[in-house]
């Protein structure tokens, strides 16, 4: 599926590339976990990554994301260049794990006020939004508990409220529903189908068919650390 911008005073019609990958790889000795690759994701547009475990998926999203530096390659979100505009990239891609991280001294609800606050969010936004993302996941009732006391579907859904809560352009999400039960996987579902409609770009790990089926605009299949589209 291709969504197009239309600008309107010059009549022009272009293709809103919210991320740009060229040639990203991670070369350990001889060794590709990824090799060399190339593809960009329009805005308003989810793109599905599957593949076996340990096939290279999770290198790609720490490439992509800064977590680790790739072997060659450059990645762009909105233009702007992971390594020359890190911050700039950051302001504009929010990231979900397959194992969300959390400090140790903050409770549930203190990580998403500090993820909105970083975000220069309004207080009252925090509040209101917070709550019904909290209410959702259904997460309201244990929001004082410190993320260590969570079950693990629960911490995975704490890191997908974090990023929910925060303005993105760019959404990546490594294996979101290995976690969830089925309630919440229809929640996910319904809230990636409201950022698409956004003009979000998303792309998504997961081994999850009715996922893939329900979501994916376009779909790329990863084995031995080599990509090709679907």
């Amino acid at each position: 599926m291709i969504i197009i911008s239309i600008l309107l005073e010059t009549g022009v019609i272009k293709v809103a590339k919210f991320l740009e990958v060229e040639e990203i790889s991670k070369k350990y000795n001889e060794y590709y976990a990824v090799s060399p690759v190339s593809f960009s994701l329009n805005q308003a547009e989810i793109a599905v990554i599957t593949g076996p475990n340990g096939s290279g998926k999770t290198t790609l999203f720490s490439c992509l994301t800064g977590l680790i530096p790739p072997s060659s390659g450059t990645v762009k979100v909105a233009g702007f260049d992971l390594h020359q505009d890190e911050v700039e990239v950051h302001r504009r891609m929010a990231f979900v794990p397959d194992v969300p991280r959390f400090y140790t001294e903050l409770t549930a609800w203190e990580h998403l006020e500090f993820i909105a606050s970083a975000n220069d969010l309004d207080k009252i936004d925090i509040e209101s939004s917070g709550k019904k993302i909290f209410t959702d996941f259904g997460l309201w009732e244990a929001r004082s508990l410190f993320p260590h006391n969570y079950s693990r579907g629960m911490r995975l859904k704490l890191g997908l409220a974090m990023a929910f809560i925060r303005p993105f352009d760019v959404l990546l999400l490594d294996e979101p529903t290995s976690a969830l039960d089925v309630e919440s996987v229809d929640l996910l579902t319904e809230s990636l189908r409201g950022f698409r409609e956004a003009g979000k770009a998303i792309l998504l790990s997961t081994h999850d068919q009715r996922l893939i089926e329900s979501l994916a605009d376009r779909q790329f299949i990863i084995n031995n650390g080599i990509i090709k589209e679907a």
